[in-house]
């Protein structure tokens, strides 16, 4: 079953145990990013994060992005 980002995100957040709030306050600490709670809650329901805010989102989580072929 494939997930969209909103699924996987909130996935890694509930498996580090981080609130999406702490995350958001991380975020704009670490890479200067201004934005919202409110603001980043509806980039992920809208499905409208950059490559780059998940790989900021992924660093803070400690997480790597991997690539697997298909084939």
């Amino acid at each position: 079953m494939r997930r969209n980002v909103k699924e996987q995100i909130k996935i890694l957040l509930a498996e580090r145990d981080v609130k999406m709030k702490e995350l958001v306050s991380e975020l704009a600490q670490k890479f200067g990013a201004s934005t919202s709670l409110s603001n980043f809650s509806c980039k992920l329901s809208r499905g409208t994060l950059t490559y780059n805010e998940v790989l900021d989102i992924c660093d803070i989580l400690g997480y790597d992005i991997e690539f697997k072929s298909k084939f």
